[in-house]
């Protein structure tokens, strides 16, 4: 391979890499609560299982959730990657505000959505845990699948459908929480959505 091979190359790479950036730039807003509502959940309208794919999906609760898109993480090699490819880290009410959010150190791997500050956490801690949530989300089909993938950090967003648990033949199963004051291992929500739009 020649120089010129490499320069087109890096060239191409370049490109790509601008493109995908461009794609899943975040969305900046000033200051001030976007979202003043917190997620809504009642009983499903009925319990019985979904075929998804390989998975058998028993409906828990129905759920609807306004909130602002504080980061997101893609997954294809886990075992749950096939059913929730996109996790999404989640804010609303004082969660939603740029000036508390600019304020924490936000991450999201293996599944898990971790928050730390440099001195003092800029609301209390409670507070945080019980207005953010990461969610592994479920495309109940290829429309939501494509929207899914188009949001950005930042994004405000509204989505519909249902807090599931999981069940696979191989014995592979994942089951959604059902509050909002949970942490830790099992506090994610695991969510079949249904409809999404990007306010």
């Amino acid at each position: 391979m020649n120089l010129r091979h490499v320069v087109i190359l890096l060239v191409v790479a370049a490109l790509f890499g601008a493109g995908r950036w461009s794609l899943h730039r975040p969305i900046g807003h000033a200051a001030g609560v976007l979202v003043e509502s917190d997620p809504q959940q009642s009983e499903p309208a009925s319990h019985a299982p979904i075929t998804h794919g390989e998975y058998v999906l028993t409906p828990l609760a129905d759920y609807a959730i306004e909130a602002r898109v504080i980061s997101r993480e893609d997954y294809s090699l886990d075992a749950g990657s096939d059913l929730a490819p996109t996790d999404l880290a989640v804010g609303w009410r004082r969660m939603s505000d740029t000036a508390v959010i600019d304020q924490l150190d936000i991450e999201q791997s293996a599944r898990f959505f971790t928050y730390r500050w440099p001195d003092a956490p800029p609301i209390p801690l409670v507070e945080i845990e019980r207005s953010s949530a990461n969610m592994h989300m479920i495309p109940s089909d290829e429309n939501v699948a494509r929207d899914l993938g188009k949001l950005r950090e930042g994004a405000i967003v509204r989505m519909r459908g249902q807090l599931v648990a999981a069940q696979r033949n191989d014995g592979f199963h994942w089951r959604s929480s059902l509050t909002r004051n949970d942490t830790g291992g099992g506090a994610c929500e695991l969510f079949l959505v249904t409809s999404i739009e990007q306010l």
